[in-house]
């Protein structure tokens, strides 16, 4: 350990190691399961990890039993003979405490690398896919300068028509980013490739300390009270990129954490960035703890562009087309077949009642509406959606229309009452759907953004359409 901590603008290295009775450590790691720990300490293990995740071992000695006396759970010999501990660990029963004291105060009792915590947390990530709170933004280029009649420079504009994705290179977009770090605070950076999805997931962890040695980490009180951690997803093909609200170990207000991710949504535009390449981040007013429903709507996917009714051209093994010449057969339409097909023996089935008729219809209405979107159990959804109401109101009755119509000869505006709505659920869509399917909405005159096939959380309604919020291009 250096005796001295010199200030430096260089990043935390990922062989630095954190006392492990620290609240960092022992928050990331219990917070997993007894099945995760031991699947982190078999990853630490692992022979590529190894140099970043060494345990101690016991030291070459003849005096070895009279060390081990008194040593609840003492050093092994070697990594292989470790490795094979936690493996008989998996095969038999036990209490998650006893794996968390064993690598605390046994296996990594000399300290657990940033590089060790970087995996345990991501862990925790894959084993609860909902536990961040995402949000979208679109990588969009610039135009370039150009100058007006006068001769003067105008501003930087975005180029939405443009299809342009910037080239991502791992080691130079940290090499940038860091740049843009502020000197008072040191980061961590870890990039991994998502489990089950097409992303690439940088963990930027966060310390107020201008110092990056393990003198630093073992005294300083701000790794426990001021540390703070965010995620980056890079989706592949993909001209977006998804940020996560950051998580602190200690207690934070939210002007920190805005302020960290609005330092990030300005600097990573700018690492991104190539000579005469410039691009800038934007909003899409996308925010869900799914992140599989946020790549299903923000991937590269067909998706994208083609949410609710729209979704039956997604899929590219569908031929249908609405230009088609050949009319498609009407859903629903197969079942009713085959089950008058089976009843052919028995008796003729009697009429549908009225009843039957108008659930049919509504499932049908439905079906046309959402299309193969928002069902329940498709693990899609979002669990919220705020939206501003900016229509004019209409008051029924003459008198009513007549102060409208006045109003407007006058110069003077609708009436628009302040009305927001917050649908908050598991899967909103979803639950959209089946009320839409038991006729409690009417699915024929429900407007196009309850279907959500704008794709956004976040917007206000005007004229029956959704706009984006806050310049998310919609």
């Amino acid at each position: 350990m250096s005796r001295i901590s010199v200030p430096t603008t260089a990043p935390l290295p990922s062989s630095l190691r954190v006392n492990p009775s620290s609240t960092t450590v022992t928050k990331i790691l219990s917070r997993l399961s007894r099945a995760s720990l031991i699947s982190v300490a078999l990853d630490w293990l692992d022979e590529d990890n190894l140099s970043l995740a060494t345990p101690y071992l016991r030291p070459d000695q003849d005096d070895d039993e009279e060390e081990d006396d008194g040593d609840f759970y003492p050093p092994a010999s070697s990594p292989e003979e470790l490795r094979e501990e936690y493996l008989s660990l998996q095969n038999r029963k036990g209490s998650k405490r006893d794996v968390l004291d064993r690598i605390t105060t046994g296996d990594w009792r000399h300290g657990v690398s940033l590089y060790q915590l970087a995996i345990a947390d991501l862990q925790y990530l894959y084993d609860h896919p909902t536990s961040h709170k995402w949000s979208a933004y679109n990588i969009v280029p610039l135009k370039a300068p150009t100058e007006d009649d006068d001769g003067e420079v105008q501003p930087l504009e975005a180029d939405k028509t443009s299809l342009t994705i910037p080239r991502f290179h791992p080691s130079l977009f940290l090499k940038s980013l860091q740049a843009h770090i502020l000197p008072d605070i040191k980061a961590h950076y870890n990039l991994d490739r998502h489990k089950t999805l097409p992303l690439l997931i940088l963990r930027i962890f966060v310390i107020d300390s201008p110092y990056n040695t393990s003198l630093s980490l073992f005294s300083n009180g701000n790794m426990d009270t001021g540390s703070k951690t965010i995620l980056i997803a890079f989706p592949d093909g993909s001209p977006n990129i998804f940020i996560s609200k950051p998580t602190s170990t200690g207690p934070t207000g939210a002007s920190e954490s805005k302020s960290l991710r609005a330092l990030l949504v300005e600097g990573i535009p700018k690492a991104l960035s190539l000579p005469r390449q410039r691009v800038t981040l934007q909003s899409t007013s996308l925010t869900t703890r799914n992140l599989e429903g946020l790549l299903n709507r923000r991937g590269a996917t067909r998706g994208n562009a083609a949410g609710g009714g729209w979704s039956i051209y997604a899929d590219e093994k569908v031929k249908e087309s609405p230009l088609s010449t050949v009319l498609p057969s009407p859903p629903l339409s197969d079942a009713t077949e085959e089950e008058e097909q089976g009843n052919g023996d028995k008796k003729r089935r009697e009429r549908p009642t009225v009843e039957e008729r108008v659930n049919k219809r509504a499932k049908l209405v439905a079906q046309a509406r959402f299309g193969d979107t928002a069902r329940v159990g498709d693990g899609k959804g979002v669990e919220r959606v705020d939206l501003v109401m900016e229509d004019p109101f209409e008051i029924g009755g003459d008198d009513a229309d007549r102060m409208d119509i006045e109003g407007a000869d006058d110069g003077e505006e609708a009436f628009r009452p302040n009305v927001r709505l917050t649908f908050h659920g598991n899967h909103v869509f979803a639950g959209i759907r089946q009320l839409v399917e038991c006729g409690v909405i009417d699915g024929e005159k429900m407007p196009g953004w309850m279907t959500g096939e704008e794709g956004v959380t976040v917007g206000a309604v005007r004229n029956g359409r959704i706009r984006g919020h806050k310049g998310s291009g919609l």
